[in-house]
């Protein structure tokens, strides 16, 4: 008899290597080569039954195009990074850390789904029966054509498939789930990578709108594979932390749409709800008069929004002041930390410096840097800037303010908002024409910035 053959895989970014080793040498992890099986025959075939007929090559001129379907989960916030709805046939993952309310949006969306007239196979690797049925009733998830089903194993899994034939299928997690083609551990390379194939295999072969939860690792990075990240149409992340009481779904991948796209959520006893104003939301708590603190009008996708942020300078008694960002890229605030110092001669060498984005949001857009600036030149002179003023607008090396993008779209949701004057680069306000009767001020260096901020009254 053949001894079945079997290889070293490493847990963290799936180098493969014949012999075990302490370390990975392609991304340096400590004790993550785990011994696995090579697979049998059904599992290299992979899962013919799923496939469907064999495509017949076609010349690009001679396809047909088809109509893009899409249908509605019932929630909006969940639509919007989705591209607009769920494609059919479309393979879709879902990450975020544990406890985030990615199994609470899934099994939310799955009763919207199904009362539409859908049928939805809801598949939880993780919980009983007793326990998602309890916690579907507390979330108000109740429709005859929900069905739920606790199972692990995969085979048995696309034999209910068959049984049931639903249109949307929900597989809680991914991690969970193994196949009986291999000898591996549930959740490593090799089942992971097996689990998503056939499921992918499924979902374009039967036209059955398939989701999957995946877990993240300690660094934010989704546990396993990163090739499973490229078997999928979808990448949707689970943004904030578990005392925060507010929850953005960012997509990072979208075969059907656009990959700037936010929805925002509250978590409350009774599941996720959704936040249609995050303007104001993010806002509502803002103190007043306070050094450092200052609105920022930035852009999501096709959504304008204006946030609170918050920076922090004080004396430092280490010696290597310390410097954190939360919400902002850390590169960026420490390039305008040096154009700071550089251009308008504030010595902030021997502070500590903290920037954050009230909410939980992250903005990494250029057009924050300006309202960076102006947080960090508050905190640093202590002197509060007007609770009416609105700013954007992207900061050279050089000291100089640069022209962003949606101008229009910043505008209205300040507007809207009952703001009334807004700092912006010289280069955007020059092509204006309609002010929604706003108080516009252009600037073209961080020096017009500080006399914009804070003028000098005679």
């Amino acid at each position: 008899m053949t001894k079945p053959k079997s290889h070293f895989a490493c847990q963290a970014c799936g180098y493969q290597t014949p012999r075990w080793l302490g370390r990975c040498p392609d991304c340096g992890t400590w004790g993550s080569l785990i011994e696995e099986r090579e697979p049998r025959g059904e599992a290299l075939r992979g899962g013919r039954e799923e496939r469907g007929p064999y495509a017949k090559p076609q010349p690009i001129t001679e396809i047909e195009e088809e109509a893009e379907s899409r249908f509605s989960t019932g929630i909006t916030e969940l639509d919007r990074p989705l591209g607009g709805g769920v494609v059919l046939g479309s393979f879709v993952l879902i990450g975020g850390d544990p406890g985030i309310g990615k199994s609470t949006l899934l099994l939310q969306a799955s009763a919207n789904i199904s009362r539409s007239g859908r049928s939805v196979l809801y598949v939880s690797g993780e919980e009983s029966l007793e326990q998602t049925r309890s916690r579907g009733k507390r979330l108000g998830a109740w429709s005859p054509d929900l069905y739920i089903a606790s199972e692990t194993c995969l085979e048995a899994i696309l034999e209910q498939v068959e049984i049931i034939k639903p249109q949307v299928l929900v597989i809680d997690s991914v991690q969970t789930t193994y196949s009986e083609a291999l000898e591996s551990a549930p959740g490593s390379i090799g089942q992971v990578r097996e689990v998503a194939n056939r499921l992918m295999h499924l979902a374009k072969g039967r036209g059955i709108s398939t989701f999957i939860v995946g877990h993240v690792t300690k660094d934010g990075s989704l546990a396993g594979p990163r090739a499973l990240e490229h078997i999928v149409d979808t990448v949707i992340y689970f943004e904030g932390e578990r005392q925060h009481f507010y929850r953005i779904l960012r997509a990072t991948k979208n075969r059907f749409g656009s990959t700037d796209e936010i929805g925002v959520f509250e978590m409350t006893e009774a599941g996720l709800r959704e936040v249609p104003n995050p303007s104001q939301v993010f806002l509502e708590e803002r103190p007043l008069g306070t050094a450092g603190s200052v609105i920022l009008a930035t852009v999501e996708g096709t959504r304008p929004l204006l946030l609170e942020l918050q920076a922090l300078v004080a004396p430092s008694l280490l010696a290597v002041p310390r410097r954190t960002a939360m919400g902002v890229d850390y590169n960026r605030m420490s390039l305008l930390l040096a154009v700071l110092e550089k251009r308008m001669g504030l010595r902030l060498g021997t502070c500590d410096v903290y920037l954050n984005v009230a909410g939980g949001l992250r903005v990494f857009e250029p057009a924050a840097d300006l309202a960076m600036v102006a947080a960090l030149i508050s905190s640093s002179r202590n002197l509060p800037v007007d609770s009416g003023t609105v700013l954007f607008g992207e900061v050279g090396l050089s000291g100089e303010v640069r022209a962003v993008r949606h101008v229009e779209k910043r505008l209205h949701e300040a507007s809207r908002l009952g703001y009334c004057r807004l700092i912006l680069p010289r280069g955007n306000r020059e092509r204006l024409r309609e002010t929604l009767n706003l108080e516009l001020i252009g600037v073209r260096s961080v020096e017009e910035l500080l006399e914009s901020l804070f003028p000098i009254k005679n």
